[in-house]
């Protein structure tokens, strides 16, 4: 494969080209837009699903037209989830989407059918609606310099989970053909790049770093001078790696709950926001938007009415970043992911979770910030609250924060008071140090 004859090849008209006029709005009237279907989704959550008919059933879906509203619903996270999904299971009849889903099939009290239904590690189960590109992910391909009329190489999974369907649905909106390569079988599908010679890769990206490292060990020229990654981290040395390979690789996030949530552009400064999505970034722990910049757990909210999901938490940290892309488009960014949110540890013996720490720290107005940090040794745990004030605070606060903490998490622990910014911004609400041996 020739070597790259720039640093980043692909960064020609094509990589700047938009995929709709979207991208391109002005942002006071995209948040117009989104407000404006945020009460008619949430009316048809409430309307068309179980689960959200319980959930909010005392709320009036015309009030939650603004950002300030949706903060007050509650967040529906992944655990939660597999918990209604696990407990509806069980009932007559059986409802493997725990009442989170409006369509299924016969048996399920769906008007609407389902097009297929996916399976992901929990197991937690996925319906794909009838939509041309219900994950959207052809907005991703797009920024990625895929165009219609090109082969796209496909190696997300086919089997069980959604992944290999999402890419090939947004590849085939875009007009492209789509080879189902799957995962595995490495020979065999460099074998089948070098005979249809594909413009495009989709897929995880150390599965691309595998096809091209053998491509070179055997001498083999590949036609690949564009990829769209997901599924794992994406790291700037092995996207360094490939484009001096002459491959281009841009990375998305999305999950298969919710599609896509954000896409690289050529930009390469963080990841724009998916049209048809409302994010958040929360306190780890709690429902309670950050402040720009700020890292949180990734809430998402979509505008799909097969699988209507209000302030889904993803439990993945990361956070806004400021200003627009170079690129053109002008919806708000994120820096991508950073971490998981769901932080728990458990301390002699007894789990303490994110949101215990946020029970505390709510307790107590003049608390900006906290975290738990966990020291010492296999049952010698010490637990420190560690917490950002204003000035020293009210007298009294390290007490009473101390007994608070007791209080909620049955164990003991010291408290240190901090000034404002005395924390890292890194999402993290329990650092655990303990090392074991």
């Amino acid at each position: 494969m020739p070597a790259a004859t720039s640093s980043s090849p692909g960064a020609d008209a094509q990589f700047f080209a938009h995929f709709d006029g979207l991208e391109a709005q002005d942002p006071t009237v995209r948040e117009s837009r989104l407000m404006a279907a945020l009460p008619q989704q949430v009316a048809h959550a409430r309307a068309s699903t179980d689960a959200f008919r319980e959930l909010l059933a005392s709320i009036d879906p015309a009030r939650i037209n603004s950002r300030a509203a949706l903060a007050t619903l509650p967040v529906l996270r992944k655990a939660d989830l597999a918990h209604r999904q696990h407990a509806a299971r069980d009932q007559q009849p059986p409802d493997p989407f725990g009442g989170l889903s409006a369509i299924g099939w016969s048996g399920l009290r769906r008007s609407l059918g389902a097009r297929r239904v996916f399976q992901s590690p929990g197991p937690i189960y996925e319906p794909q609606g009838w939509g041309r590109d219900g994950w959207r992910m052809a907005r991703a391909l797009h920024a990625a310099g895929v165009r219609s009329g090109e082969l796209v190489h496909n190696s997300f999974s086919y089997h069980l989970t959604p992944a290999g369907a999402m890419m090939e649905c947004g590849a085939e909106a875009l007009g492209c053909t789509v080879f189902p390569g799957g995962v595995g079988n490495t020979e065999l599908q460099l074998q089948a790049m070098v005979d249809l010679q594909p413009q495009a890769y989709v897929g995880t990206p150390s599965f691309l770093k595998i096809l091209v490292d053998r491509a070179q060990q055997q001498g083999l020229s590949l036609p690949l001078r564009k990829a769209l990654v997901s599924g794992e981290a994406f790291p700037p040395s092995l996207r360094d790696w490939l484009i001096e390979r002459g491959v281009a690789a841009f990375q998305c996030y999305a999950t298969a709950d919710l599609g896509l949530i954000a896409y690289e552009t050529q930009a390469r400064e963080g990841l724009v926001l998916d049209e048809s999505v409302i994010v958040e970034i929360v306190r780890p722990g709690t429902g309670d938007p950050v402040a720009e910049g700020e890292v949180g757990e990734l809430v998402v909210t979509t505008l799909t009415s097969d699988y209507p999901l209000i302030r889904f938490g993803t439990g993945d940290l990361s956070a806004l970043l400021p200003g627009r892309c170079p690129s053109g488009r002008t919806n708000t960014r994120i820096r991508g992911w950073m971490g998981r949110a769901d932080q728990s540890a458990k301390v002699r013996g007894m789990f303490v979770h994110a949101s215990q720490v946020a029970e505390v720290l709510k307790r107590f107005p003049e608390v900006v910030r906290g975290r738990l940090v966990i020291e010492g040794e296999m049952a010698q745990d010490r637990m420190t609250l560690q917490v950002e004030v204003d000035g020293e605070g009210p007298e009294g606060l390290p007490q009473r924060l101390a007994e608070a903490l007791r209080d909620v998490t049955k164990l003991r622990g010291e408290v240190v008071l901090l000034p404002l910014n005395g924390l890292p911004n890194d999402g993290k609400v329990i650092e655990d140090l303990r090392r074991y041996e």
